[in-house]
């Protein structure tokens, strides 16, 4: 019996024991495959998270330009700029199509647009997404964004997604001077309207746009390229300077300058700045000058296939032979003081090789006194020393004299006078007027 009792309880014991056994090993288990659970699910999502980042790069998103661009949303609101999708303005333009450009320059091509909102615009894309079109483009929001001017054009917004860069700009109808200047080149016709009055007109507007980036503004701003194509016309051609891609900020010491790479076009680029890169605003006064000259005589600045010596329109010997004859060439003075000793006296003297200079456009429909006068501040505009230029402020007013503004005629003058002695309140009250 004892033996018996010993045995039932090794058994008890034994069983407990197996059970105990199984209960740690289950729950061993148990924790093993959670474990085991827990990594594959982390192993699932971090798949699954590379999976739709390696989407959202393919899709061309850059999470650092996106809160880039949420900056940029703000300081365009805050500068009253309108921030544009690529979708939209590739409705505007109507898919950018070919029939809708009007223009192309060194950023890219230049499209008609329609907002939704029904305001015509002009949409400028960038073609290229180097770092010299970036900087353009980050210029033009910069320094358009806090200009004011009416004699500069409008930036109304822009779009700016991964390597698309796009400008949005009031539309001008007219285009470029340039377009009107030389009307035959290119690819079409234009219908140009620039008499004399209008080019006094475009002279001064075009003036009053440099003079206020480069006296209105502290530091002042210095544009760079500033020529005819950069001059744009409204549908009454009016004038207002564009294309700041190449601004730079100036010195703010009097007389100071700024050194950089030389940019700009050829025939308009200031020769102290080509040979030294420094950068003044009188740099922009010589190459206002030239465009003077191309309002004078119709012609481009740079034409290699005219005869020796006249290829370049800013040539003192080319504007000498036409206003004093060759002779004049071999006196000892400076040729600014012969040339603007000659204009004084050139209208009596000798108008005829005064005209020789002028645009043919212009049949001889134009006053000479102003002619003269328009000639000798653009002389003093394309000085080759820069201390010699004007500043643009003394431009100004020497052309506001010889620009005309348009009053109304005696007649319509008198017909308003009697308008304002009528009372409105009784003509409308009046039953026999069919109102």
């Amino acid at each position: 019996m004892g033996a018996e009792n010993n045995n039932d309880g090794d058994e008890y014991y034994y069983y407990k024991y197996k059970k105990k056994e199984v209960m740690v090993l289950g729950t061993v288990l148990v924790f093993a495959s959670v474990a085991v659970a827990s990594l594959l699910l982390a192993f699932t999502y971090y798949c699954y998270l590379r999976y739709k980042l390696s989407k959202r790069k393919a899709g061309g998103i850059n999470y650092e330009e996106k809160a880039s661009d949420f900056a940029n949303i703000q300081v365009a609101t805050e500068r009253g700029l309108q921030v544009f999708t690529f979708k939209q303005l590739h409705s505007a333009t109507g898919g950018f199509a070919k029939s809708n450009v009007i223009g192309h320059g060194a950023f890219g091509l230049v499209y008609r647009g329609v907002l939704q909102n029904g305001r015509k615009v002009a949409v400028k894309l960038m073609d290229q997404a180097g770092k010299q079109g970036v900087d353009e483009f980050t210029a033009e929001v910069e320094l358009l964004g806090r200009l004011r001017s009416p004699y500069l054009l409008s930036l109304i917004g822009y779009c700016s997604v991964t390597n698309r860069k796009l400008l949005v700009y009031e539309f001008m109808a007219n285009g470029g001077l340039q377009e009107h200047l030389y009307p035959t080149s290119g690819n079409r016709t234009v219908c140009s309207n620039l008499n004399w009055e209008t080019r006094l007109r475009i002279a001064l507007e075009a003036a009053r746009g440099l003079e206020y980036l480069h006296e209105h503004i502290s530091p002042p701003v210095i544009h760079r390229d500033f020529k005819s194509s950069n001059i744009l016309l409204n549908k009454n051609f009016h004038a207002k300077v564009s294309d700041f891609g190449l601004a730079k900020v100036g010195s703010e010491k009097a007389g100071g300058h700024v050194s950089t790479r030389v940019l700009g076009t050829q025939g308009y680029v200031a020769p102290e700045y080509a040979l030294t890169g420094h950068l003044t605003t009188k740099s922009d006064v010589y190459s206002y000058g030239v465009v003077l000259l191309e309002l004078l005589t119709g012609r481009v600045p740079v034409d290699m296939k005219r005869p020796q010596g006249e290829g370049v329109l800013v040539s003192w010997r080319f504007l000498m032979s036409r206003f004093l004859g060759r002779s004049c060439m071999e006196v000892g003075v400076p040729e600014a003081a012969v040339l603007l000793a000659a204009l004084g006296s050139a209208i009596d003297e000798d108008r005829d090789k005064v005209g020789e200079i002028m645009d043919p456009a212009l049949e001889g429909q134009y006053s000479m006194k102003e002619v003269i006068q328009v000639a000798a501040i653009a002389a003093m505009c394309v000085q080759p020393e820069a201390d010699y230029r004007p500043l643009m402020a003394d431009v100004v007013q020497s052309l506001v004299p010889l620009v005309k503004i348009h009053r109304p005629s005696k007649a319509v003058q008198r017909f308003i006078s009697f308008l304002g002695t009528w009372n409105v309140e009784e003509v409308f009250d009046n039953p026999y007027l069919p109102i």
